[in-house]
């Protein structure tokens, strides 16, 4: 399980409005700002993304590779994907694989890729396997 992800952005502000919307319909709608003076010497300034008090998308100013990272964000249903998606593009995204089913994956793995305006892999996905009460 991962705690928290960093991405380095060319446009901090871009990035937060960006994001801001994109995760909306995910649920992950909580914000936090870390002034990197309250930290060790040298830590950066941080914009959290997260929900319930659980940030787990952190960005800061910085240079950007895009190929760095690919996102993965979990959906509660295929709705949220298709959601999440298009909160995305509206905000600005490129389309990287509209929502459907990754049948190369399993026929039960639904998800929809973009990538952000620093050219990040995100995806939105929904594996129905994982929501299943035992």
């Amino acid at each position: 399980m991962l705690d928290h992800v960093f991405l380095s952005v060319s446009d901090i502000e871009r990035s937060v409005a960006f994001y801001t919307r994109a995760l909306a319909p995910l649920g992950i709608t909580d914000r936090v700002d870390f002034d990197g003076k309250d930290g060790p010497l040298g830590h950066p300034d941080l914009k959290g993304f997260g929900c319930k008090g659980r940030f787990i998308l952190w960005l800061r100013s910085g240079e950007v590779d895009s190929r760095a990272a690919h996102v993965g964000f979990i959906a509660k249903s295929r709705g949220e994907v298709d959601a999440a998606y298009a909160a995305a593009m509206a905000a600005g995204a490129s389309d990287n694989g509209k929502p459907s089913a990754r049948l190369y994956y399993d026929p039960r793995y639904y998800a929809g890729n973009v990538f952000d305006p620093d050219g990040y892999s995100l995806e939105f996905v929904y594996k129905s396997w994982q929501h299943q009460k035992p």
